[in-house]
């Protein structure tokens, strides 16, 4: 069973996580599957813009905890776990077409840091989003630790990763994290005219855009990038996250 499928309309690759049963939560296969659709999307030269969605309730609801004991087994198994993490943001942010976040109901956790990783984002009215991370004894990643001191200040970004503050469609746009809040019925349809407009720009122009900000001026980015992978990594192997992490599936979520 896949879990990510790339399917193509005209100049526009539509990358759809497709796990619904698990929320689209991120376990390794999906992680496999989801780097090497983007891989495709970005080399194809017929796709001038991506967009990224969800199936099902949610987006992404984040890591599969059941997975957990799996990912932690061996400091191995945990350097591949947060390498392969990092390396969708890399896939997202660094490569040289624009990504168009439609994302809807749940995107917690690793799901949100997909959300902050697209160059623009289109939301369902219904999108929740927050980071459990803090309380579940793991350490965010996507490059967040760059990307919303930017976007928010320091206290607001401490604010949102420490308390894990649920956030709405309505506070995600106030706060200029999201573009445009559209009815959910609507998104994909949405989401595909913002990719037509996107792709009637010039190629190159947006993939030099994309690069300037991205890579020309990011190498803090990449830089937090290796030190979120550094920390996540120390906390799943930290003895009080197995603890956290085993209350919370015993609570069968």
């Amino acid at each position: 069973m896949s879990y990510v499928i790339l399917a193509n309309d005209g100049p526009v690759s539509v990358v759809t996580l497709s796990r619904p049963e698990r929320l689209n939560a991120i376990g390794t296969q999906l992680l496999t599957e989801l780097h090497q659709a983007l891989v495709q999307a970005q080399a194809d030269p017929a796709t001038r813009v991506i967009v990224f969605t969800g199936a099902g309730r949610a987006f992404c609801a984040g890591d599969d905890l059941k997975e957990f004991g799996e990912q932690a087994a061996t400091p191995e198994l945990i350097a591949r776990t947060c390498e392969q993490i990092q390396q969708v943001t890399r896939d997202l942010m660094f490569g040289p077409k624009l990504v168009i976040g439609a994302v809807h109901g749940y995107a917690v956790g690793g799901g949100f840091e997909w959300v902050l990783n697209c160059d623009l984002v289109v939301a369902a009215d219904d999108l929740v989003c927050f980071f459990p991370e803090m309380a579940l004894g793991h350490f965010v990643t996507g490059g967040v630790t760059c990307l919303l001191p930017q976007a928010l200040g320091y206290q607001r970004t401490v604010e949102l990763i420490v308390l894990g503050e649920r956030q709405d469609a309505a506070s995600l746009q106030r706060l200029g994290l999201v573009n445009r809040v559209v009815p959910r019925a609507e998104l994909m349809a949405q989401a595909m005219e913002l990719a037509r407009q996107v792709a009637a720009r010039s190629a190159n122009a947006t993939r030099l855009l994309k690069r300037v900000l991205t890579h020309d001026l990011g190498a803090q980015l990449r830089a937090a990038l290796d030190a979120e992978q550094r920390s996540a990594m120390a906390c799943f192997a930290d003895p009080d996250t197995a603890v956290r992490i085993s209350g919370f599936n015993a609570q069968g979520r």
